[in-house]
C-alpha cells in the first residue's frame, strides 16, 4: 500500500513594510532601489524631513523607518522619538553619516533599534531591516563600542557615594581640598580619602582628569 505524499507548504518570509526619510531625494532613490532587490521588504512611502516622516508614519503604519538624523524642520532624533511615542509597534533605524557621540546616544535613548552608516552595504542594511521588524539590534561596531563605553562610565558613576559625588562636583569647579574642607565641614584629610576613592572608582589618574569626567557626565557644570 502506497503512502500518499503530503505536501508541506514553504514557510514564507514576512515582508516588512518600510518607510523611508531622508532630506536628499537622491539617497532615498538609491536605498529604494537597493531595497527593492529583496523581495520580501516593501518600500511604501518617503519622506524628506522628520516632521514628514511623523505624518506619513502615522498614515502608512510601516514595519519599520528608515531614518536619517540631520535633516531640516525636524532632526532624526527628534523624529524618532516622537514616532516611538505614537507608534511603539514601529521600529526606527537610524542611517546617518556620523559616528559623532552625541548622535549615536541621542539616537538610541530616543528608541532607535539600530544604528548604521550610510556606507553599509544593501545586504547589510536589508539585514537590518529584517532585524528591526523582529525586534532584533544591528549596531555599526563602532556605535556599539561607544554606548559600551557609555554604559560602563554610568555604572562607574553609580557607585559613588554621595558624599563623592558632591567632592567631584567641587573638583570640578577648581575648589582644593582645603576649600572643599571648609565648605562640606569635615577635615582636609577625609576630603583627600575621597578624592582617592573616587579617583580609583573612576578609574582615572588625576583631579584633572576628574573634573574632565564630571563636566563631559553632566555631572557639574561650569555654572555652578
Amino acid at each position: 500500500m502506497s503512502i500518499p505524499a503530503v505536501s508541506i507548504p514553504a514557510v514564507s518570509t514576512p515582508t516588512v513594510r518600510v518607510l523611508l526619510v531622508d532630506d536628499h531625494a537622491v539617497v532615498r532613490q538609491g536605498l529604494r532601489l537597493f531595497l527593492g532587490l529583496d523581495p520580501n521588504i516593501e518600500v511604501v512611502g518617503e519622506a524628506g524631513n522628520g516632521e514628514e516622516a511623523l505624518a506619513e508614519a502615522q498614515r502608512l503604519l510601516p514595519d519599520v523607518v528608515v531614518m536619517d538624523l540631520m535633516m531640516p524642520v525636524m532632526d532624526g532624533i527628534t523624529a524618532t522619538k516622537a514616532l516611538r511615542r505614537a507608534l511603539p509597534d514601529t521600529e526606527v533605524i537610524a542611517l546617518t553619516s556620523t559616528l559623532e557621540e552625541h548622535k549615536v546616544n541621542g539616537a538610541i535613548e530616543a528608541g532607535a533599534i539600530s544604528y548604521m552608516l550610510k556606507d553599509a552595504s544593501s545586504d547589510t542594511l536589508a539585514d537590518a531591516i529584517h532585524a528591526a521588524a523582529r525586534g532584533e539590534v544591528r549596531l555599526h561596531p563602532e556605535a556599539a563600542r561607544r554606548l559600551v563605553r557609555d554604559f560602563r562610565s554610568a555604572e562607574m558613576r553609580e557607585t559613588l557615594t554621595p558624599k563623592e559625588t558632591i567632592v567631584l562636583q567641587l573638583i570640578a569647579r577648581g575648589h582644593s581640598n582645603r576649600d572643599i574642607a571648609a565648605d562640606q565641614g569635615v577635615s582636609e584629610a577625609t576630603v583627600k580619602t575621597h578624592v582617592s576613592r573616587l579617583l580609583s572608582k573612576l578609574e582615572l589618574e588625576s583631579r584633572t582628569q576628574a573634573a574632565l569626567y564630571a563636566l563631559k557626565h553632566g555631572i557639574a557644570s561650569l555654572d555652578g
